[in-house]
């Protein structure tokens, strides 16, 4: 009996556990990235992440979580949620040991959830951002009451099984599309900053042109790039100053430019991608591609006096490397610079393997700007050709290079900060080294190609002044020794000097008696050492000698660009203890961060191989990034609303499998184009739908995540300026070439140490595009700042825009807006009828039929302000003071249209 009992006790357990394991078998796999992740990052990861690791636990890494803590046993031990002291610290109900500490207590739902995934193996996962799938598959629609309507009108392309997906599990219905005159405004808007012109408007608007074509034709125009460049050049931080505190003027336009012509050219956004960050690492590269690699020379320079040029070179490379990732990978990696990352799963070690690849470069936070590129002269060139062509006949590839380089962009050179052990003399502040009588200096491990010149570039005060070099020291070997007289400008000469093989120290002294004692001497700026010129046998060399050195002296405008260190000038990379760059510690080697695709062997480490590897299609965050990006440039949102983060602790994207399937695309079928993905966006039903938000729509939807509705933004500050000289008839379609400065209020440039001035331009140059328009860091174009745009000091990646009164004031009051609304006013007198004056001017500016009550409140406008100037001449000549002969009737119609350019519809893409 007993037996049987036991028997019939111990069938009953194990069906009990059978039904548990099948009930555990049969619950939902817990997703660690979507689910879990969430609950830590919110509450656990302030103590238990990169940063800090109280109890010695942390929750950044798998390997952490799973590890021992400071009481010997792990917090977390997969399959045993009952045995994890992780979970029995979240039931706590003492406040001392209950986690989170000093905070409420997780809600049920959290703590059965992260018991369930413990339980069901805790199974850590990746991140979604971290993953790339190899395929989307579109979602296929149901025909569900009340939409099978829009499966036929609201589907143009992909993107909307998407979004009507969603919709439908959302049980929202989509808006029914646009009217073709508010699309037609919208996409010209979205595609070229601009309204459309009058005749590709009618043609749409009557029929006679599809929308397709009317896209092809807004991509094909010179202002797409114009449009697009602006959204880039935040993200480059490109401006017309160096910044800091003299932030003197900078010759960065070539590098807009070449943005500009790439966005046109739909240069694919790989090959986008590594021109600018490595163009000068490609084999043979042109012009073009060392102009792009100006992308990184817009980090700041520092000209203020007593400043550590070393200092403010490592401040541009961690720029650079910060906005790399910024503008490549979704992620703010600036924080591992000084410990892991709090959230996401990159190590200190990983930041400065990163900047390993962008410590090599020549700039080095001198006034010079060095390595800058030169554009000579027609007749200048020649000179140039002559010596390259003459080096590529007799030299080998080295030597060609060497020369090629040297004047491209005059570097490798030993620069003036590197001397050190002064006696009678010192490093000043312009980056040369000056001498007085009998002063000496010293540079190190100089290699000389055991080349029989040296190449000084210095400033002479004094004739008779004895210059000798010495190896290694005071006492060493004279290695030359000569004169040199007064010069009038810095000058490079070119000096004989004894064969070195191999690496040395020289020593350098002057003496003029003639020369006052602490009275400078003499300035060095810098010193260099290029391989001999090739067929010194050959008839014509000494014309060719003369040639080159001529050449070196040539003034011409210039372009920093990036170069990188020869072998025997490379830099070290070390890990700086705390962020700080004076304490240095381990060594460490070019690499990428090893939870983002794998590094190929092929690729060389340099910022070559590095281009490489984030445009490689197994990078998981490159085209997601892009992708985002344009969808929130187009949308105002992104499909992940932080588009400046990517990461763990961003929001999840309302569609990620569209996100996915776009950016798979992009790579894929696209091959990289934005113009096509473009094209594929603004195509699509979701994008052509009306933009009306009723007060239903906006409390089930306020951000629009759903894209139950057409975009609906204010326009930037550039589209606004632009769009008002458009309608106006002023706009010029000049394109390229140095900034210009319209008007802007007097007093706003308070420039110090330079006589540089806010020069109003003249003719077309004052109504150019806005992204022509000189951009000083420490004082940008007032209306722009007002309207949102940045002063570019850093990598922008989303613009916060404001909505306040200083804006209305802007275009109230503006000398831009005034001018515009006055030719827009001269537009209207298409009759004598007022009502058809302001019918009018009211199309032109918004492309939409006015509705009785709006032509009413602008007659009645217009009729106020007719008596005030009838009544007051002076006014009137205020007003119009660009007018010889102003009249009333005028100067009431550009009250009305001044006000047509404040209304919403005249400033929001609808």
């Amino acid at each position: 009996m007993r037996s049987y009992v036991q028997s019939g006790f111990f069938l009953c357990a194990l069906s009990a556990m059978l039904l548990f394991n099948l009930a555990c078998q049969q619950a939902d796999p817990i997703d660690f990235s979507s689910q879990v992740k969430p609950i830590l990052n919110k509450h656990c990861i302030t103590c238990h992440g990169g940063v800090k690791k109280n109890g010695g636990f942390s929750l950044l890494f798998q390997e952490e979580a799973f590890a021992d803590t400071e009481s010997g046993k792990p917090a977390i031990i997969p399959g045993n949620a009952s045995g994890s002291e992780f979970i029995k610290r979240l039931h706590e109900e003492d406040p001392e040991l209950r986690m989170p500490y000093e905070k409420p207590k997780l809600s049920d739902e959290e703590i059965n959830l992260l018991t369930e995934w413990i339980d069901q193996g805790a199974q850590w996962g990746e991140h979604w951002a971290y993953s790339l799938p190899e395929k989307v598959e579109v979602p296929k629609l149901t025909e569900e009451a009340g939409f099978s309507n829009y499966n036929t009108s609201f589907v143009k392309n992909g993107i909307d099984h998407f979004i009507l997906n969603r919709l439908q599990k959302e049980n929202v219905e989509p808006n029914p599309a646009a009217d073709n005159h508010i699309l037609a405004r919208r996409v010209s808007l979205d595609i070229t900053g601009l309204p459309p012109g009058a005749v590709l408007f009618q043609n749409f608007k009557q029929g006679n042109m599809s929308y397709d074509a009317m896209i092809d034709s807004l991509l094909s125009q010179p202002s797409f790039g114009e449009k697009w460049a602006s959204w880039w050049l935040d993200m480059a931080r490109y401006a017309d100053t160096k910044g800091y505190e003299k932030d003197q003027g900078r010759s960065m336009w070539q590098y807009r430019d070449w943005v500009i012509k790439a966005l046109n050219a739909d240069m694919p956004y790989d090959q986008f991608t590594i021109e600018q960050l490595a163009g000068d690492l490609l084999p043979n590269p042109s012009i073009d591609q060392l102009i792009a690699t100006a992308f990184h020379r817009n980090t700041m320079n520092n000209d203020e006096g007593g400043t550590e040029d070393e200092e403010f070179r490592v401040a541009a490379v961690i720029d650079r490397v910060n906005t790399t990732f910024d503008v490549w990978q979704s992620t703010a990696i600036g924080c591992v610079q000084c410990h892991g990352h709090p959230y996401d799963p990159f190590k200190q070690k990983d930041y400065y393997n990163v900047m390993a690849f962008f410590n090599n470069t020549r700039d080095e936070d001198t006034p010079d700007e060095a390595p800058a590129l030169r554009f000579y002269s027609p007749k200048q060139q020649e000179s140039v050709d002559k010596v390259n062509n003459w080096v590529s006949t007799y030299g080998d590839p080295k030597t060609v290079k060497a020369y090629t380089d040297f004047l491209r962009f005059k570097e490798p050179v030993y620069k003036s900060h590197d001397l050190k052990d002064f006696q009678n003399g010192s490093y000043d502040d312009h980056a040369s080294a000056v001498l007085w009588n009998n002063g000496s200096c010293r540079l190190e491990n100089v290699w000389t190609h055991g080349a029989e010149y040296m190449y000084l570039n210095l400033y002479s005060y004094y004739n008779g002044t004895s210059f000798t070099v010495r190896k290694d020291d005071a006492s060493g070997e004279i290695l030359t020794q000569f004169v040199l007289n007064k010069t009038e400008e810095p000058e490079t000469k070119r000096i004989p000097i004894k064969k070195i093989d191999g690496l040395t120290n020289i020593h350098i002294e002057i003496t003029n008696a003639s020369a006052p004692k602490t009275i400078n001497a003499m300035h060095i700026y810098w010193l260099a050492f290029l391989p001999d010129i090739p067929g010194s046998d050959k008839p014509g060399f000494s014309k060719i000698q003369r040639e080159f050195d001529k050449a070196i002296n040539f003034k011409a405008p210039i372009l920093p660009v990036m170069a990188e260190n020869p072998n025997y000038m490379g830099r070290t990379t070390q890990v700086f203890e705390r962020g700080n760059w004076l304490i240095k510690t381990d060594t460490v080697q070019p690499g990428t961060p090893p939870v983002l695709n794998t590094w190929e062997e092929s690729w060389s480490k340099d910022r070559l191989g590095f281009s490489k590897w984030l445009v490689d299609k197994k990078n998981p965050l490159t085209a997601r990034t892009l992708v985002n990006r344009v969808w929130h440039q187009i949308f105002g949102r992104g499909l992940v609303s932080t588009v400046e983060d990517i990461g763990s602790q961003s929001d999840f994207p309302s569609h990620p499998e569209l996100l996915d399937w776009l950016a798979l695309r992009f790579m894929n079928e696209h091959q990289w184009s934005i113009k096509s993905l473009v094209k594929e966006i603004v195509l699509s039903g979701t994008y052509r739908q009306e933009s009306v938000l009723t007060p239903d729509s906006y409390q089930r939807d306020p951000e629009n995540e759903l894209y139950a509705r057409g975009p609906r933004q204010r326009l930037s500050a550039e589209q606004i300026r632009d769009q008002a000289l458009a309608i106006s008839g002023l706009l010029s379609y000049k394109m390229y070439g140095p900034g210009v400065m319209p008007p802007q209020p007097e007093g706003v440039w308070q420039t110090v140490y330079s006589g540089e001035q806010w020069l109003e331009s003249k003719g077309e140059d004052r109504y150019r595009r806005a992204v022509y328009t000189y951009l000083k860091r420490t004082s940008p174009y007032p209306s722009f700042l007002t309207f949102d745009a940045g002063s570019r000091e850093v990598c922008t990646i989303r613009r916060t825009v404001t909505n306040t009164p200083l804006q209305a004031l802007v275009t109230l009051n503006d000398p831009v807006y005034l001018e515009a609304s006055y030719h827009l006013a001269k537009t209207m007198l298409v009759s004598d009828s007022i009502e058809e004056q302001l019918t009018h001017g009211y199309e032109k500016a918004t492309l939409s039929d006015i509705s009785p009550e709006k032509l009413n409140v602008l007659k009645e406008l217009y009729a106020t302000s007719l008596k005030e100037f009838k009544n007051d001449n002076d006014s009137l000549d205020q007003f119009l003071h660009f007018d010889e002969s102003p009249t009333a009737e005028l100067a009431a119609l550009t009250v009305v249209a001044n006000a047509i350019m404040n209304l919403d519809e005249f400033l929001t893409k609808a």
